[in-house]
């Protein structure tokens, strides 16, 4: 039983009444074993496993509390319950109601949202500042939907970024734009997944008697409404105020800060026994996170005993020094490369120490950058699946001929419509068997200036120019080729996702799907623009020895593709697999190189955070789009507790080639390890100004 391992502390939390429970699981306290702990409480006390839900912030934490559950009450108990992260939920839950649903990327989705954007002029409206780009409105629209609750988009960002007012109209238009065309088709991204799931929630009962969450200091508004919706006969939340570092992404600490307001008769546990951390390491952590107001009184106490290094701090006069200083040090130290860790607050922080460590030909795999499965020639490959297998997902088709030269996400969209048009609803009818009575397939657009709509298209253009191309016969005479933009280069790239599809037709197992896609002259020319931009010099050329590099990794990820194929026989279940479950790989052997966000609950015998001064850890650039000190904060605390036992601290005093001085990180005054001067002083009032105007 899982609760005869759990200490006192943990032990009444596990077994608290059904109610409200709040437990504050600081850094290295055993939340995930409370968690388990409770969950064998529940099973124990008559509560049936498909009447558990366990909300997490990863797959992978889910996946190892209902692993530790089955080690107790067997496999066929444990996969009963149902464990998840929010998205995973709402997507099984979301699959039931509706088997249609089509669960696209952000990035993805963002592609949509530009070819709704790139048809919008603003050229009529005099404003002082520059309209937002496509990409950058996507992440505000998304940010809106994660914090706001109650005003409509156009209402909410005229008062937020009240500079932008004037520009508000077209982009609440190009959104309700974008929504009709994600319902025309089926597409939900992760919101949606929430907003969705949440209505669901409020007309049906779920059947669950509790609620576990896990993280819940990082829980955002809608996620926090999601959990309302649900009104569980009981409701268990673990988290730690001073772990909440996502506030970026919508974050919203007063949730945990509130709990015992909303809730007047919750419980609130708090475990105060660390068991991961030294005390040296311990207690400078807590003495940098004390400048930060608390919430809720704790005091933790370290179990660990026997003698402990105390944290290091390695002062260098220049940035590279430092880098190639840590390798070394890396280098000659005695711990298992698995059990080293470098922390990072900025990407730059990470690209210089990467450098340093191939240098000293020091194995290391970096967490916090582009997946294997968020690598664009494996989505690549997987768009081109999706649309053998679904043809309606206008999504994968636009993402596809992005790639072909002169066509951006606009015009494919334009491109997708009418072969959609020439097929009369079937995009691959209008490629292979198009009605040449329709002369003009291509829609005419709205014109409204009010809303930066033009009429902009031009008379359509003659397919002459593409008859020295060697295209097939049929081919010449589809109607698509008379689009008035169309190059020789997208006509081509046309042309080869024309023979690809006609390869495909008929063929069942994903293995031989994917080694087709691989193997074809569309992929090819996707992966020669790939390895060309990825080779690219800074005056344009491109380095023939790096791009054959980068034809070689793309030509091995192919292959890891094709093995993760095999043991699928079904469309589907391969895509979903490959789609859903994703997110926690983590590439290669070494040395782990770790964004702070990255490196949350993890753990590790020896810890390097890198450039820790003033600008880059705490990040003021960061701080000044919305950020704070107090999040700064946190954010050193949770890279500090992920060491165990060896901590090194460094930062840099200049930067030759920026030819910027800087000074220590205000976190290493607050510690101790750096004398309060004149600068940490000057830091403190400049703070406390910018505090000040705030509040006024």
């Amino acid at each position: 039983m899982p609760l005869s391992r759990l200490n006192q502390e943990q032990y009444a939390a596990a077994t608290s009444a059904f109610n409200e429970n709040l437990i504050i699981a600081s850094a290295g306290t055993g939340k995930t074993s409370t968690i388990v702990g409770r969950i064998g409480h529940l099973l124990g006390s008559g509560v049936k496993p498909n009447e558990i839900l366990l909300l997490t912030f990863t797959n992978k934490a889910a996946a190892e509390m209902v692993e530790r559950v089955a080690e107790y009450f067997g496999k066929e108990v444990a996969t009963k319950i149902d464990a998840g992260t929010f998205h995973a939920v709402s997507y099984r839950w979301l699959k039931k109601q509706d088997h249609k649903v089509v669960l696209k990327q952000q990035r993805e989705l963002k592609t949509l949202f530009r070819s709704v954007f790139e048809k919008r002029n603003f050229m009529n409206i005099e404003a002082e500042v520059t309209p937002y780009g496509g990409n950058y409105l996507y992440d505000v629209y998304s940010f809106y939907q994660n914090t706001e609750l109650e005003r409509d988009f156009e209402s909410w960002i005229s008062e937020k970024y009240e500079e932008h007012k004037q520009f508000a109209m077209i982009y609440a238009d190009i959104v309700d734009e974008f929504e009709s065309l994600k319902k025309e088709y089926g597409f939900v991204n992760f919101n949606d997944l929430l907003l969705n799931f949440r209505d669901i929630c409020k007309t049906k009962d779920l059947g669950y008697k509790e609620v576990l969450v896990d993280e819940y200091q990082d829980t955002n508004a809608l996620q926090g409404t999601l959990i309302d919706a649900m009104n569980p006969p009981s409701l268990f939340c673990v988290g730690d105020y001073d772990q909440s570092i996502y506030a970026f992404n919508g974050a919203d600490i007063s949730i945990i800060g509130s709990f015992s307001t909303k809730f007047p008769d919750a419980k609130v546990h708090t475990l105060t026994k660390n068991y991961r951390s030294s005390l040296p390491i311990l207690s400078l952590a807590t003495k940098v996170i004390e400048h930060n107001e608390r919430i809720y009184p704790k005091q933790l106490e370290v179990t660990r005993t026997g003698t402990a290094e105390s944290p290091k701090l390695l002062a260098y006069d220049e940035l590279f020094d430092q880098y190639h200083a840590m390798a070394a040090k890396i280098r000659d130290s005695q711990t298992p490369r698995e059990e080293i860790a470098v922390i990072f607050r900025n990407n730059s922080s990470a690209d210089g120490i990467e450098v340093g460590l191939r240098e000293l030909d020091i194995p290391c795999k970096r967490k916090g950058g582009t997946s294997f499965f968020d690598s664009k020639e494996v989505k690549a490959v997987l768009d081109l699946y999706t649309l053998l297998i679904n043809e309606a997902d206008m999504m994968s088709f636009i993402h596809l001929f992005e790639f072909a030269r002169g066509i951006g996400s606009a015009m494919a969209k334009e491109m997708y419509l009418a072969l959609k048009n020439l097929g009369h609803g079937s995009i691959f009818y209008g490629l292979y068997a198009a009605d040449e009575s329709i002369k003009n397939p291509f829609e005419k657009r709205k014109v409204s200036h009010q809303l930066g709509l033009f009429d902009d298209f031009l008379e359509l253009g003659a397919v002459g120019k593409f008859a020295k191309l060697g295209f097939e016969a049929k081919f010449m005479k589809n109607p698509i080729l008379k689009h008035p933009k169309l190059t020789k280069d997208g006509a081509t790239f046309l042309h080869d996702f024309y023979l690809l599809y006609r390869d495909l037709k008929g063929m069942k197992q994903p293995r031989t799907i994917v080694r087709k896609i691989a193997a074809s002259s569309m992929y090819k020319h996707i992966s020669d623009i790939l390895s060309s931009k990825r080779a690219q010099l800074k005056d344009g050329s491109v380095d023939e020895k790096q791009k054959t590099e980068s034809l070689s990794r793309i030509a091995r990820k192919m292959l890891l593709l094709e093995e993760l194929s095999k043991p699928y026989s079904e469309h589907e279940r391969f895509l979903n697999a490959m789609i859903l479950g994703s997110s926690d790989l983590t590439q290669g052997e070494g040395v782990n190189l770790l964004s702070v966000h990255a490196s949350k609950g993890l753990e590790y015998k020896e810890v390097y955070v890198i450039d820790l001064m003033d600008g880059r850890f705490p990040n003021r650039k960061l701080m000044q789009r919305g950020g704070s000190l107090d999040e700064e904060r946190r954010l050193f605390y949770v890279s500090v507790t992920r060491a165990k036992d060896i901590l090194y601290l460094s930062f840099a005093k200049y930067d030759k080639i920026k030819k910027i001085n800087f000074p220590p990180s205000q976190f290493l005054y607050e510690a101790g390890l750096v004398p309060k001067d004149e600068a940490y002083r000057a830091l403190v009032l400049k703070e406390a100004e910018k505090e000040e105007a705030k509040e006024n």
